[in-house]
């Protein structure tokens, strides 16, 4: 096993605890990207399916995009630390090339194409949850980009029912980035970068909003180091009725 910050364990059994997550006879598909947080989050996954009191079954799912990327390192990782592994093949990338137009946003684009790919996946195998690798970074993020650039107040929920019925869940929302990192830093992590974004290849519009919302964020953090802690409270009590939502007024 990699070495694993006990921090890190106890901030995810706790969500687990919290949330109800992931329980007993669960079928559990993990998208496993290969980047740092997936990586991670398959190496705890497989910690916790030996050490909990419960019996549960997951399965780390790769998708290739159809581009020729190189998974050979991926797999004999996953496989030296016996974690169970499948490249699910895909023609997302030549269905881009097709869809795609010159100069618009990508990211949304491959997010529900491989979403669209491990619910698929997971309806023709039997899993009833997917575990996503998203961190309280993320979810910040999240709301900060709907807050300051959608006008909504929405972030990451640690889990919902898909429209298929398939539970989606976060193991990793509590965590912060940094512990991620952390641990692919100390135990040397063989991690696949942005080299592996098909997005790399077309001529697209970069996600200019979510690296202002990141450097703001870490402007606000300096100067309030717990802004994190009084964030992650916040989002635990919504008070619905302070807001102009016609239909959560209290009267």
């Amino acid at each position: 096993m990699i070495d694993i910050s006990k921090r890190l364990l106890r901030i995810v059994g706790r969500t687990n605890a919290k949330y109800d997550l992931i329980c007993e006879g669960d079928r559990v598909l993990l998208g496993l990207s290969g980047g740092k947080d997936s990586l991670t989050l398959a190496h705890v996954l497989n910690r916790q399916r030996k050490v909990t009191p419960f019996d549960f079954e997951f399965l780390a799912v790769t998708i290739d995009y159809g581009m020729g990327e190189d998974l050979r390192e991926l797999s004999a990782h996953c496989k030296e630390y016996g974690i169970p592994h499948e490249v699910i093949k895909t023609n997302i990338y030549k269905t881009a090339q097709e869809k795609i137009r010159e100069n618009s946003s990508f990211c949304s684009f491959f997010s529900r194409m491989r979403r669209g790919a491990l619910y698929k996946v997971a309806q023709e195998r039997g899993f009833n949850k997917l575990a996503l690798a998203h961190h309280l970074d993320d979810a910040v993020e999240s709301f900060f980009m709907n807050f300051l650039y959608n006008g909504a107040l929405r972030s990451m929920p640690p889990i919902y029912k898909a429209e298929n019925g398939l539970m989606v869940i976060r193991p990793f929302i509590l965590a912060r980035e940094r512990q991620l990192l952390d641990v692919t830093k100390s135990n040397n992590l063989p991690i696949i970068g942005d080299e592996a974004c098909p997005a790399m290849n077309f001529n697209v519009k970069m996600p200019h909003a979510r690296a202002k919302t990141k450097e703001l964020l870490k402007s606000m953090e300096e100067e309030n180091n717990k802004l994190f802690v009084s964030l992650k409270a916040a989002f635990e009590h919504i008070h619905q009725s302070s807001f102009f939502d016609n239909e959560k007024l209290e009267r």
